[in-house]
């Protein structure tokens, strides 16, 4: 649609073109788009997605490519994926169970810390590399053409990798606490579901705004932090409030709520996750993941000029 606005722009300045050069002899200057028409794309999200998919190779490429980089000339490699949750867990363990008193349940705290660290490692993860990933990208986006997902995509496969490899420490959690996981650990699979939909939501929103704002890429730390207090990870969504309604608008906002307090409920206390909350998350990431990805395809035709 937007070529097509273009093309007709063009035709209808030739005219004037002509006149100017006919007039100062000089070349005519490139019609530009109306600023009016400027971001207005028409999206067909099967299309998008179906394009998406088939340059799901070049995706799993950048990720391995990112991982090598990283891990590359670090004396620990991989193992830095586990250091950072694991420091953060000792560290509340001894803070928050000896200071404040936080009901996890009767399950041992450096459990109950550590499954709340491994849903958010993973977000922030995902969330601060690929909010940068187009403006680090720089050169690949201007040569390459793709969509321009791929790249914060690339990005959160990383950070799921990591997560994959911090989630071993469990092995050796349960069996040092004395403390067995729950035969209803089969719900975890709704619950990755939800948080992979907002995880991506919140990467691909944030990454096209970067391009265009890249104050949001120095704020984007302070945010995160911000976050891992306003989210249940070092308490329980109960300490808040134990009213359902809170429940329910706290879910809605952030549908981390109820996927960490769900991974919990599961895997210590043996219980299902809290339907509403969990179904009201799952509402909430459709819809933030929605809009994103349109707000995201909007933005897109400037990205390469901009970046």
């Amino acid at each position: 649609m937007l070529e097509g606005a273009s093309s007709d722009l063009s035709a209808a300045a030739r005219p004037k073109d002509a006149a100017q050069r006919h007039d100062t002899g000089a070349p005519a200057r490139p019609s530009e788009p109306r600023p009016e028409i400027w971001f207005h794309r028409r999206i067909n999200l099967f299309s998008a997605v179906k394009d998406l998919w088939q340059f799901r190779e070049l995706t799993i490429t950048l990720a391995e490519r990112d991982l090598r980089i990283r891990y590359k000339q670090a004396v620990l490699g991989i193992a830095w994926a586990l250091i950072a949750p694991v420091i953060l867990m000792i560290a509340f363990t001894l803070l928050f169970n000896r200071f404040a008193k936080i009901n996890t349940g009767g399950a041992p705290y450096a459990l109950f810390s550590y499954l709340g660290l491994l849903p958010w490692t993973f977000f922030a993860t995902s969330v601060l590399q690929g909010g940068s990933a187009l403006v680090t990208n720089t050169e690949l986006l201007n040569k390459l053409y793709c969509p321009r997902e791929v790249f914060p995509i690339a990005a959160i496969l990383d950070a799921g990798v990591d997560a994959m490899i911090a989630t071993c420490v469990l092995a050796v959690l349960f069996p040092i606490t004395g403390f067995a996981p729950k035969t209803t650990t089969y719900y975890l699979p709704l619950l990755l579901v939800v948080l992979l939909a907002f995880t991506l939501a919140a990467t691909i929103a944030v990454a096209a705004v970067t391009v265009y704002a890249r104050d949001l890429r120095l704020a984007l730390p302070l945010a995160i932090q911000i976050g891992l207090f306003a989210t249940p990870v070092v308490y329980g969504a109960s300490s808040i409030s134990t009213s359902k309604a809170f429940l329910i608008i706290y879910s809605a906002i952030n549908p981390l709520v109820p996927v960490i307090d769900g991974l919990r409920d599961t895997l210590l206390i043996g219980v299902p996750p809290n339907w509403i909350s969990l179904g009201v998350g799952a509402a909430s990431s459709l819809i933030y993941l929605l809009g994103a990805f349109l707000l995201f395809k909007r933005l897109e035709v400037g990205m390469a000029d901009i970046a």
